[in-house]
C-alpha cells in the first residue's frame, strides 16, 4: 500500500468510529403509536366486594354500584342513575370545562327536497335538446358518473354528462328519505345499550344526551385518553370498550356509520374546526 493511501484509510477509519460512536450514544426518539395500535383500556379500580365499577370516557372517573355484582348487567334505570353520578363526578371535579347544557334536536333532519337552495349554475347549451320535463332540476356540475343513463331513466332529453347534472323531486325526495333512515338508525343505535354492544347497561345517550358535546366537526384532534391523534369513531370504539364494556366496531360496521351519520346530523350548521378542544 502506498503511502498515499495509508494516508486517506487512517482518517476515514477514525470518522467511521466517531460516527459508529455517535449513533450508539444519541438519545432514540420514541416513535408515535401506528394508528391500527388497539385503543388502550380504561383501568378501573377493583372492588373489594366484587361490585361493578363503571368507568366514565374521560379515562380517570370511576364508580362502584353497590349490590350489582361484576358480570352482571344494570337496569336502564339503574344505568341512567349511575351514569349521572359520574357525570356530577366529573362536572365537580372540572368545574370550567365548557359542555352542551341544552342538548341538540332529538334527531336531526335532513334538507327537504323542495328546501329553498342556492341557484344553480346555468347548464351548457345542447343544440337539438329537447325541453326538460317541468320535475326535473338542473343541478351543478360534477364528476361523471353513470348520469348520462339519467335521461333515459327519466324518459327525457336532458344534459348528460355529470353526477348530478340532471335529478327529479323524486330524485331528492329519495336521497332525503334514504339519509333520515340512515340518521334514525344512528339515533337508535346510541340510545340502545344491547345495540352498541355494551355488557353493563349503559348506552352512548346516558354521557351524551342526543349527542351532547360528541362535536364532531373538531376531529381529528389529539386525544388524551388515547394517547395519539384520533378520528370521531376512533372515540366512539374508546366509549364503547370502556364505558359500555362492549368489543370496538370495525370501521364499516353498519352501527358504526349510523352512529357517525347521527352525531354529525346533531351538529348540522356548526363550523368546521378541527383540531380543536
Amino acid at each position: 500500500m502506498t503511502l498515499r493511501m495509508k494516508l486517506l484509510v487512517v482518517p476515514c477509519a477514525a470518522l467511521s468510529f466517531a460516527g459508529g460512536v455517535a449513533l450508539a450514544t444519541s438519545p432514540v426518539t420514541k416513535p408515535a403509536p401506528p394508528v391500527s395500535e388497539p385503543l388502550p383500556k380504561h383501568a378501573v379500580p377493583a372492588s373489594k366486594d366484587g361490585n361493578l365499577v363503571l368507568g366514565l370516557c374521560d379515562g380517570e372517573t370511576s364508580l362502584e354500584v353497590e349490590g350489582v355484582k361484576e358480570g352482571q348487567k344494570l337496569t336502564r334505570e339503574q344505568a341512567l342513575r349511575a351514569s349521572s353520578k359520574l357525570m356530577a363526578d366529573w362536572r365537580q371535579k372540572n368545574p370550567d370545562a365548557l359542555w352542551d347544557e341544552v342538548p341538540g334536536p332529538a334527531l336531526a333532519q335532513a334538507t327537504p327536497p323542495n328546501a329553498k337552495k342556492s341557484p344553480a349554475p346555468a347548464p351548457q347549451p345542447n343544440p337539438g335538446a329537447k325541453p326538460a320535463s317541468s320535475d326535473v332540476s338542473q343541478g351543478g356540475v360534477g364528476a361523471e358518473s353513470g348520469a348520462k343513463a339519467v335521461p333515459q331513466q327519466q324518459k327525457a332529453n336532458l344534459q348528460t354528462g355529470h353526477t348530478y347534472g340532471a335529478y327529479s323531486e323524486r330524485d331528492e325526495q329519495i336521497w332525503a328519505d334514504s339519509t333520515q333512515a340512515f340518521v334514525k338508525e344512528g339515533h337508535r343505535v346510541f340510545h340502545d345499550a344491547e345495540a352498541v354492544g355494551g355488557t353493563v347497561g349503559v348506552s352512548c345517550d346516558m354521557c351524551h344526551p342526543d349527542g351532547a358535546n360528541t362535536h364532531p366537526e373538531t376531529y381529528p384532534k389529539y386525544q388524551v385518553q388515547l394517547g395519539r391523534v384520533a378520528l370521531l369513531r376512533d372515540m366512539i370504539n374508546w366509549c364503547i370498550e370502556n364505558p359500555a364494556r362492549g368489543k370496538p366496531l370495525a370501521d364499516g360496521d353498519p352501527r358504526m356509520r349510523a352512529m357517525e351519520a347521527y352525531i354529525y346530523a346533531q351538529r348540522k350548521g356548526t363550523k368546521l374546526e378541527y383540531g380543536k378542544h
